[in-house]
């Protein structure tokens, strides 16, 4: 089977090129004289700082394949909490990879698809290519049937790992990241990720799992938009490909959803809000990367399709009761409480000093002020009917300035890799909504889920105390 080097370059020569870039990265931080002044302060010497991240990512970049989503990965999770030029960098690796010719595709998806390769006639120009997989359009020939095949770039399975360090290392010595166990938590939960997006058999049983909770949920069901799953063929979905319903649409930033009614934009951002809530609160199953091409929206603006499935996390009861009380507590002003949820994430050791305490109160505060109770709303963002005005509050820039001001601190703690999904899902939720500058009061969503909890914790307590007094 060809290979063409844009899927795999040689491991010496890729590891040797991020050296050279981690190296002198490290000197622009000597040059500088103070780590801390990335973690937030844009004195000192930004500019130099800034070229040698843009460096950093290009080449990057240049190296392809799962290099590049390890860089969007550390953008994703990272956008809040690591260095300001490093993100602001590697968030330029987000934009579609160049697809590879079909020379150098078909014998991949003949490999993939196995005997199921001559029963489709698949479409030689890719209808879209990222860093780790490529997508076609392709016809069932028995059927007629419309599909998008997704086929995995051979050989990341054995890359993956070798690369995810090889990042690390040069990060770290280039001092773009810290040292220290409390990172090594944030670094792991970024591992397991990248390795959920290569593992296909996941990605469909999970897909599956999704498509059930949220067809039988009911505050999806009784809306003016509707929310979908595509249909997977099993016949044609493998350990290197998937195979499903081809589905037309656009992306929330496109000009034919942005042209649609201010009423039927209201309606795609309080269904955007709820599936958040539906995904945290009732099924524990939760999409983190909130990228605009991970959903599709109808011509009409009746249908939001939800298409990748790899970022899924299926969360455990006690990350799921954190986040939970973290949300209810944030939007009820409750301190302890939050607090005590924040150390059950993993965010604040018990002994936090009260810069960190604050840091977290006020980040995860700001971030639900759209939630808050109508007659707590900033006036300043409310049109004339008192509704928030999603895009003109610009929230998560207000937000991101105000970490940015915190981490400078040598007392930021790093929070955890949880925290870090969570944040950067809500803060996607959120900014999805904006661009579809959409005009509604939460309030009315997150009610039901606060006053379910809040009965949650009464009957614990309550039962706690009955079995004291017997």
């Amino acid at each position: 089977m060809p290979r063409d080097k844009s899927i795999r370059r040689g491991a010496f020569g890729r590891g040797l090129s991020l050296t050279l870039a981690g190296a002198r990265a490290g000197g622009a931080f000597a040059f500088d004289g103070a780590v801390r002044r990335i973690w937030g302060d844009e004195s000192g010497n930004s500019d130099r700082l800034e070229r040698e991240a843009q460096r950093f990512a290009n080449r990057l970049g240049e190296l392809k394949g799962s290099y590049v989503k390890i860089g969007q990965l550390f953008a994703l999770l990272g956008e809040h909490f690591l260095p300001a030029p490093l993100t602001r960098a590697l968030h330029g690796l987000e934009a579609e990879t160049r697809p590879l010719s079909w020379r150098h595709m078909e014998p991949v998806f003949q490999e993939a698809l196995g005997a199921g390769f001559s029963a489709l006639t698949i479409e030689r120009r890719a209808l879209a290519a990222a860093s780790l997989a490529q997508v076609h359009r392709a016809t069932i020939d028995a059927t007629g049937e419309a599909v998008v095949v997704k086929v995995q770039y051979p050989d990341l399975a054995d890359l993956l790992d070798e690369d995810f360090q090889a990042v690390v290392r040069m990060l770290r010595l280039a001092k773009w990241i810290p040292a220290g166990r409390d990172f090594d938590s944030w670094l792991n939960t970024l591992h397991q990720q990248l390795r959920a997006e290569i593992d296909y058999p996941r990605e469909l049983a999970v897909a599956r799992q999704m498509a059930a909770g949220l067809t039988a949920h009911p505050d999806l069901n009784d809306n003016d938009v509707e929310v979908c799953v595509p249909t997977f063929f099993d016949a044609f979905s493998g350990a290197g490909c998937l195979t499903m319903d081809y589905v037309a649409g656009f992306r929330a930033g496109s000009t034919e959803v942005a042209g649609l009614p201010q009423e039927r934009r209201n309606a795609l951002g309080r269904l955007m809000l709820r599936l958040f809530f539906v995904e945290v609160f009732d099924l524990g199953i939760m999409q983190t990367d909130p990228n605009f091409g991970n959903y599709l929206i109808s011509a009409e603006g009746d249908r939001l399709t939800l298409l990748d499935f790899g970022s899924v996390v299926v969360l455990d009861e006690p990350l799921r009761r954190a986040l939970c009380d973290t949300i209810v507590a944030g939007c009820q002003g409750e301190e302890q409480a939050l607090f005590d949820a924040l150390e059950r994430l993993g965010c604040l050791p018990a002994d936090a000093g009260s810069h960190a305490r604050d840091t977290f109160r006020t980040f995860i505060c700001n971030l639900l002020e759209p939630l808050g109770h109508p007659d707590t709303l900033p006036p300043e963002y409310l049109n004339s009917a008192g509704e928030y005005c999603w895009g003109r509050s610009e929230l998560i820039n207000r937000t991101g300035r105000q970490v940015a001001r915190a981490v400078a601190s040598r007392e930021f703690s790093i929070p955890s890799g949880d925290f870090a999904m969570v944040a950067r899902k809500l803060t996607g939720v959120f900014t999805f909504i904006s661009v579809l500058d959409a005009e509604f009061n939460a309030h009315d969503i997150v009610a039901p889920y606060l006053q379910r909890s809040r009965s949650s914790v009464e009957q614990a307590v309550s039962g706690r105390r009955s079995r004291r007094r017997t």
